[in-house]
């Protein structure tokens, strides 16, 4: 009898689920676990925010899996050690699992894989935290894109010829999940507090009902003016599922065949509201796909020179950042976001990235450890993206010589200064600083600093 253990991860939902589809489809029983790691979960890059989501759904998780009558295993301890012992006490002789990006996920998994492999226990793996795998979308050479355009318009030919389906995971379960009777005692979902974190109710929380129903909110509501509205931080013009995808509540496929069937009634000005929401899944695959295929941007630069920037790292500088008190509201406004509630908005993102990096000169490497502390988003490739493309050190990055002005900034995309008010009452009092810089000396520096890597100096 082929019983089959599913390793859950970062994909903690059971409908349109590679892994649990295959698993129901070739075995006779299926056993589902999830392992939670002491070492990752008190790691220093592992934020509250992110805890807090990952065991909200980690709960919903468990609650849908006993209403089929079973339950979800949870571990702790070491990955190969936990699921080794579980698999032997159960007798599962197959693995399943979805796969991960991240070189600490994929060294992990190996190391996972070679143990269960040893036993003649068969392994399978799958992609689905993204849409294409990182080997999908590639040039004509067989090389992986490192511009964004090009991989575009191959992904969307691709997507074209073989639109994403979803898999069955859900309607297969009954009948196939060994009984919770059947399964050994587990561990309780614990509280972020267990591993050293502070939970906040204004961080985000998730499950995969609220996943489906935030998504359908967004199609319902608001994907017909995101193009338009989605640059602003004042309106609630976004999908707000970014942490979602993060957990692996809802798939990336659920979200894009969604986006498209819409886009296959709409209207042609709404036409180009949701491929722009559609272009923002082919950025996560694109992050992704880089990654995968350029590991080392997860510890440095993709583009080498930028190892040659000056950079200054003032301490002084770097703290004002983190704590929203530099002076420039724009800047001040989104750091009080992202340290208040878990979450930040993508033109704030770069908003302040590109101050940090540029008017501050402090390394990108700064700024994108303090957003995987802070987001209960935090995904290292879509993260580490970012940040490269704001300090203009990875592929496809805004030219170096882009720096942002702050308060063009603030007056384009918060003109009346009702975003900018709401989170910082305390403004025009005594009690908010002045500037720390001095935004046009600030510009002429960072050109001279990125100039004497990137090539000539541009006039100021």
């Amino acid at each position: 009898m082929l019983r089959t253990l599913v390793w859950f991860r970062r994909d903690l939902r059971l409908r349109d689920h590679a892994a649990l589809a295959y698993a129901c489809n070739s075995s006779e029983s299926v056993v589902t676990a999830f392992v939670l790691s002491p070492t990752l979960l008190r790691d220093e890059r592992c934020g509250a925010p992110l805890v807090q989501f990952f065991f909200s759904a980690l709960r919903g998780l468990r609650e849908r899996l006993r209403s089929f009558g079973s339950d979800l295993v949870l571990l702790e301890g070491d990955f190969a050690d936990e699921l080794d012992n579980l698999a032997t006490q159960l007798n599962c002789n197959a693995l399943a699992f979805n796969q991960d990006t991240d070189p600490a996920a994929i060294a992990r998994d190996a190391i996972v894989s070679e143990r269960f492999a040893a036993r003649g226990i068969k392994v399978s793996s799958f992609v689905d935290q993204v849409a294409f795998g990182h080997d999908r979308i590639t040039q004509a050479s067989g090389k992986p894109y490192t511009v964004f355009t090009p991989y575009k318009k191959r992904w969307i030919e691709t997507y074209t010829n073989s639109p994403l389906c979803a898999y069955p995971s859900e309607r297969l379960l009954p009948g196939k999940l060994l009984p919770r009777e059947e399964l050994p005692p587990s561990h309780d979902i614990p509280t972020p507090e267990t591993y050293g974190h502070t939970s906040s109710p204004h961080f985000p929380t998730g499950d995969e009902m609220s996943a489906r129903n935030t998504l359908k909110d967004f199609l319902h509501q608001r994907i017909g003016r995101y193009q338009d509205q989605r640059n602003l931080p004042a309106l609630d013009a976004t999908s707000h599922l970014s942490p979602h995808l993060r957990a692996g509540t809802i798939s990336v496929r659920t979200c894009i065949s969604a986006a498209f069937a819409q886009h296959a009634n709409a209207d042609h000005a709404t036409e180009q509201q949701i491929e722009t929401w559609i272009s923002e899944f082919i950025w996560r695959d694109f992050y992704h796909q880089i990654l995968r295929n350029f590991p080392h941007t997860a510890t440095g630069p993709f583009d080498p020179r930028g190892n040659a920037i000056r950079w200054l790292n003032d301490e002084a500088d770097f703290t004002a950042w983190c704590q929203g008190r530099t002076g420039f509201p724009i800047v001040d406004a989104a750091m009080r976001q992202l340290n208040t509630t878990g979450w930040m908005h993508n033109r704030l993102r770069m908003i302040v990235a590109s101050f940090l990096t540029k008017d501050l000169l402090v390394n990108w490497q700064y700024g994108e450890r303090y957003f995987e502390q802070h987001l209960a988003d935090a995904d290292l490739a879509a993260n580490n993206g970012g940040w490269q493309w704001s300090a203009s050190t990875g592929t496809d990055a805004a030219p170096y010589f882009r720096v942002f002005n702050p308060t063009i900034q603030a007056k384009t995309y918060d003109p009346d200064g009702s975003f900018v008010r709401r989170m910082l009452p305390e403004l025009g009092t005594s009690d908010y600083p002045a500037p720390i810089v001095d935004h046009a000396y600030a510009r002429v520096r960072a050109l001279e600093h990125y100039g004497a890597v990137f090539g000539k100096k541009v006039k100021s």
